[in-house]
């Protein structure tokens, strides 16, 4: 077990605090400092969704258990993508590379490097993302010297290792970059659509700017371009605004999106997400029951999470925590918490970057000491299997 420096009386902190558990926020030691005199709030914000009174809901109480470690010795891994057949696909933030990991034995094998990266503090090669069950194309959301922006490029298994990736073809471009807050989580949705969460670049007036990318999520077709239904303004890609760094997505059963969010020294956030909705950064971090804000349904102190992946597993939302070094339970009936949140492998395995659902009862985890914030040990990045109820 790892030696951290988390304190003892945080543990009995969390219960209390978890118990409000409606809201999220903070930083991931890269994202701004927990304030030990913040409070918590019973404030109660604007209804997101109904209430899921028809739905059947998660045990108060579940569990998560590290089955095996799949791959270890990775560099700044980032981004995870599930191929058919059970393989995984990881990005390196610093290295600018995608690596192709055997998902029984953890074999690596490098695709290639993707051109244009320049790394430099949180930026780099983030968020990767492969269409459906086609796994001829990835796409790749990178930081470059103007800008952040997402690319496609063909994948070739058959080819040698190392130019395994085509040429990148730019499906969108010009989302503000910045050394901190530069989002990069990217999916594809139930409705086919390619969905990316973005940062403010450290500015954040863009979030509440809705002519801006940055403090977005953003939704687009494959080819980078506005949906014909779905988005609040028929000519943008912007789909919800009033975010600080939306580094995690996914979906549930119901096809609803949930994200998780950085918040700065009070809240870090997990927001249930709907079309047009303001989130409130910067005018209001975490719970703020304030008219024209929507309420995040899950928060924490930054110190306690400071939130990276989001994966929706068994009726509950789980969360990787960078700074809080554990994995978040949410336990759901419809889009309304039934419990507490619980926390697991507190310490144990150091910073969690990214956590993607296996569509049954597994997740993947993937450990972020080597990305210069942590503390790494023999074996630093890996690439865990874990079983959740």
């Amino acid at each position: 077990m790892r030696s951290r420096s988390l304190t003892t009386g945080l543990a009995a902190g969390l219960a209390a605090l978890a118990v409000l558990a409606s809201g999220c926020s903070s930083g991931d030691g890269e994202e701004g400092s927990p304030d030990p005199s913040g409070s918590a709030s019973s404030r109660t914000g604007e209804s997101s969704a109904s209430s899921g009174a028809k739905e059947s809901a998660a045990p108060a109480k579940g569990s998560a258990k590290v089955e095996r470690t799949v791959a270890t010795g990775l560099k700044s891994p980032w981004g995870l993508a599930p191929l058919p057949g059970g393989d995984l696909l990881v990005s390196s933030r610093d290295e600018g590379t995608i690596l192709r990991v055997d998902g029984e034995d953890g074999g690596k094998t490098e695709l290639g490097s993707v051109p244009g990266v320049a790394a430099g503090g949180e930026g780099g090669l983030l968020g990767i993302a492969v269409p459906g069950d086609d796994a001829k194309m990835v796409y790749a959301y990178l930081t470059t010297e103007s800008d952040n922006r997402i690319v496609r490029m063909p994948y070739d298994a058959k080819k040698s290792e190392g130019n395994q990736l085509g040429a990148p073809d730019t499906v969108f471009k010009g989302i503000p970059k910045g050394t901190i807050h530069n989002g990069g989580r990217i999916a594809f949705g139930p409705d086919k659509m390619l969905y990316a969460g973005t940062g403010e670049s450290g500015d954040g007036g863009l979030s509440q700017d809705k002519k801006s990318l940055g403090g977005k999520i953003l939704r687009m077709t494959p080819d980078g371009d506005p949906p014909d239904k779905g988005n609040p303004e028929a000519d943008s890609v912007v789909y919800s605004y009033g975010h600080r760094n939306v580094q995690g997505l996914d979906w549930d059963a119901e096809n609803r999106l949930w994200a998780a969010e950085f918040g700065q020294d009070t809240w870090d956030e997990v927001n249930l997400i709907e079309p047009g909705k303001n989130y409130g950064w910067p005018d209001v971090e975490g719970k703020a029951g304030e008219k024209g804000f929507t309420d995040p349904v899950a928060q924490w102190k930054p110190a306690d999470a400071s939130p990276s992946g989001l994966a929706v597993a068994e009726g509950s939302v789980w969360v990787a925590g960078l700074r809080g070094e554990r994995l978040w339970r949410v336990p759901l009936k419809g889009t309304e918490p039934v419990a507490e949140p619980q926390s697991f492998f507190e310490g144990k395995y150091g910073r969690l970057r990214t956590v993607v659902s296996d569509g049954g009862d597994g997740l993947w985890l993937v450990t972020s000491e080597t990305d210069s914030r942590g503390t790494p040990e023999k074996g630093d990045d890996r690439i865990l299997k874990v079983k959740v109820s």
